[in-house]
């Protein structure tokens, strides 16, 4: 009997203990950054008695005090002769309320780009504007006065009106250093986490466009029998069950000289069968397309498409999808066939209609501005020159230590203006060292470039490098780094360096 008494107390004593080593992490206290994303919209006088270049974009900006607001964004051609011309830059500025709904946003966006041999000079411009807006409270709408310059040689120079649409889009989240920390929800019912979950999806895709009709080079010659092989990222934000938006993105690496990419956004309605292991996606997209020779006029590109997935483990799915992607009056003509890797995240709350959670952990997550200057960088002349660009780099953590990154770039400086990239690939980040204020970091990326003169044949490219973290803030880090690009099929093979920014963060992710 006292050696069964013994057992049931040691039994009883061990439970105890592991439920109060498990119970050291205290849930940490939810966050929200506002914030809204804007779509807009404005005409270019262009020079030399052209037309128009119709020209809109996308951006994020996150909300700060005192109504300051700062942010990222990317442009495109939709209208015009010059379809192809991208851009990506950064955002600033500051809104001021007149009366309840009305108020006044003043700005400047600076970025780079161009394309579709354009007057774009080195790429580098600044866009500033000051609207009149009207808040409804579900969007807002502005409008006003703009100005446009690309300044680092560039002919294009135009004042126009500027018109926007700005919808509230906020997230939760803790600080970086909770990345991979596990609750079960049971010990987040009484916490602020204990709110409805919200479904996102993360893809890495291959797609190929068959060119059909009478689809052209600039130059007049056909096209039509070629397949263009392309490289992106996809990411889907689900309203509810069914329906979603999305936002996709891919650049040429081969069939086609460098330099051709697209951007859409639009929406899609969800699937799902088999027990949530098989899901049918139709969707519909518009966007900017063109650049690589390809003819795609002003560049406003439709994008209808199916895609069937296939649940291979936890939250991952293969995907492929059949769809066209073509100007509305067929002028440019393609079919589409494509294959990704998809990864779904519940993320911010611990209910859902559709689930129950057992478990939830703080995922980590980084978005990286930086300037890079290419070194001597090879040109289709046959000559060396420096180049610049500005960065944008997305960085999802599946532990503590590595990630799957995204990256895209655009030429500001080094009369290279038409030069852009898109790669993804795996990098690993160090433990926090000096008093948890440095880290290092090892990353390698491949995927599409070209653009500008600048020497990456058909557009496949290479990019490891390495660097270093310093915190500023919780939230903001300097990163520095330094690699070498490679070229497949072209004379661009360099080293490079790059400095900026990194705004970090981690998520709840449930299942």
């Amino acid at each position: 009997m006292v050696k069964s008494i013994f057992k049931r107390t040691l039994f009883c004593l061990t439970i105890m203990s592991v439920h109060f080593f498990y119970s050291q992490n205290e849930v940490p206290t939810k966050k929200t950054q506002f914030g809204f994303a804007q779509l807009d919209f404005l005409s270019i006088n262009m020079p030399n008695n052209e037309q128009n270049m119709d020209f809109t974009g996308i951006h994020y900006n996150l909300t700060l005090h005192n109504n300051f607001y700062i942010g990222a964004g990317f442009y495109g051609a939709v209208g015009g002769i010059r379809g192809g011309f991208f851009t990506l830059g950064v955002n600033a500025g500051v809104q001021h309320k007149i009366t309840e709904n009305l108020f006044v946003d003043a700005g400047i966006h600076f970025g780079g780009g161009g394309g579709a041999a354009a007057p774009d000079g080195g790429g580098a411009f600044i866009l500033p504007h000051l609207n009149l807006g009207y808040n409804f409270n579900k969007f807002a709408v502005t409008a006003g006065w703009s100005y446009i310059n690309f300044f680092d040689g560039g002919e294009i120079n135009s004042n126009q009106i500027y018109a926007s649409v700005q919808i509230p889009l906020s997230f939760d989240f803790v600080d970086f250093n909770i990345k991979e920390t596990s609750f079960s929800t049971e010990e987040l019912v009484n916490s602020t986490w204990k709110q409805a979950s919200h479904r996102i999806s993360l893809m890495a895709h291959a797609n190929n466009l068959s060119v059909k009709g009478d689809s052209q080079f600039a130059d007049g010659t056909n096209i039509a029998s070629r397949t263009i092989r392309l490289a992106g990222f996809e990411v889907d934000s689900y309203l509810n069950n069914n329906i979603f938006f999305f936002l996709k993105a891919d650049g040429a690496y081969s069939g086609i000289p460098a330099g051709y990419m697209d951007i859409f956004v639009g929406a899609g309605y969800h699937l799902s069968m088999n027990r949530n292991r098989t899901n049918v996606l139709a969707k519909f997209g518009i966007g900017a397309g063109g650049g690589g020779g390809v003819d795609t006029k002003g560049g406003f590109l439709i994008y209808p498409d199916i895609s069937l997935e296939q649940k291979l483990f936890d939250n991952v799915y293969a995907s492929i999808n059949k769809g066209f992607l073509m100007s509305p009056d067929s002028h440019f003509l393609s079919s589409t066939l494509g294959f990704g890797l998809k990864y779904y995240i519940d993320k911010d709350g611990i209910q859902s209609e559709e689930k129950d959670y057992s478990i939830a952990k703080f995922k980590g997550f980084e978005t990286i501005l930086k300037q890079d200057l290419y070194l001597d960088a090879k040109r289709n002349g046959g000559f060396n020159q420096d180049m610049h660009q500005i960065s944008v780099q997305f960085n999802f953590f599946l532990n503590k230590y590595i990630y799957v990154a995204g990256q895209t770039s655009f030429a500001n400086f080094g009369d290279a203006g038409a030069y852009a990239e898109g790669i993804v690939g795996l990098g690993i980040q160090s433990k926090s060292f000096l008093n948890n204020k440095a880290s290092v970091f090892l990353q390698a990326l491949a995927g599409a470039a070209g653009g500008g003169g600048i020497s990456t044949g058909e557009g496949l490219i290479v990019k490891p490098s390495i660097g270093a973290n310093y915190k500023l803030t919780n939230t903001l880090d300097l990163r520095g780094g330094l690699g070498y690009v490679k070229a497949k099929g072209g004379g661009l093979s360099n080293p490079f360096i790059n400095l900026g920014i990194s705004y970090r963060f981690s998520f709840l992710s449930s299942k």
